[in-house]
C-alpha cells in the first residue's frame, strides 16, 4: 500500500491505516527506537505509541512522506524515553552520543526554548543541504539513527578512524555554521 492510501485512511480515520502502517514501517521504526535505547521491550513500546500518536496527529497533519513522520514520532518517543531513564540511572551509548554535539549546541535555554529549539531544527537542516551527500548520510547515521560508528564504518565501506574523524570534521562545520546563523554564542 502506498502513503497517500494510507495516509488517507488515517484522514478517514480508518483503523486499518494503524495496521497498514505497521506493516510498512514497523520494522523501520524499531530500528530507530531500538538504535537510541538499547532495549527491545522499551524500542517495542515506543514503536506501538508511535501508531497512537499517528492516529492523534492525522488529520490534521497531512504528511507527504510517511516514513518521515513516523520515524519522527519514533525517535522523539524513543529520546523521551532515554531521557526518563537516564533520570534515573546516567551512562550508555546514546548519552555518548548526544554528548558528541554539546559543544555545536548552547545549552543554555530559557522561557523561549520551544522557539530556540524549533529555529535552531531549521537551522541544522538547512546547515545539512550545505553538506556533500555522503557527509551528511554519515551525520544522519550517527545523529538522526543512533548508530555506533563500527556500524557507519560498516555501512560507508570506511575505517572507524576515518568515520570518527569525518564526524568531528562535520561537528566543527557545524558549530562553526551556528556561530554565523547567531544561534551559538
Amino acid at each position: 500500500m502506498e502513503d497517500n492510501e494510507i495516509v488517507e485512511l488515517f484522514m478517514t480515520r480508518n483503523e486499518s491505516a494503524i495496521i497498514e502502517s505497521s506493516r510498512q514501517y514497523g520494522r523501520y521504526c524499531y530500528t530507530i527506537s531500538y538504535n537510541i535505547l538499547s532495549d527491545s521491550e522499551d524500542a517495542e513500546e515506543c514503536v506501538n505509541d508511535t501508531w497512537l500518536r499517528t492516529w492523534n496527529a492525522i488529520p490534521p497533519q497531512r504528511p507527504n512522506k510517511l516514513s518521515f513522520f513516523v520515524g519522527r514520532i519514533t525517535r522523539n518517543l524513543s529520546l523521551d524515553k532515554f531521557k526518563a531513564k537516564k533520570a534515573q540511572k546516567r551512562g550508555g551509548d546514546m548519552t555518548m552520543i548526544l554528548g558528541e554535539l554539546d559543544d555545536c549546541i548552547p545549552s543554555d535555554h530559557d522561557v523561549e526554548q520551544a522557539i530556540l529549539e524549533k529555529d535552531l531544527s531549521q537551522t541544522i537542516n538547512r546547515f545539512l543541504h550545505t553538506l556533500p551527500e555522503r557527509e551528511c548520510n554519515l551525520f544522519l547515521a550517527r545523529y538522526w539513527y543512533s548508530h555506533s560508528q563500527a556500524e557507519i564504518a560498516g555501512q560507508f565501506a570506511m575505517k572507524e578512524n576515518n568515520v570518527k574523524a569525518s564526524l568531528f570534521r562535520t561537528r566543527t562545520k557545524l558549530k562553526a555554521y551556528l556561530g554565523e546563523e547567531g544561534i551559538y554564542l
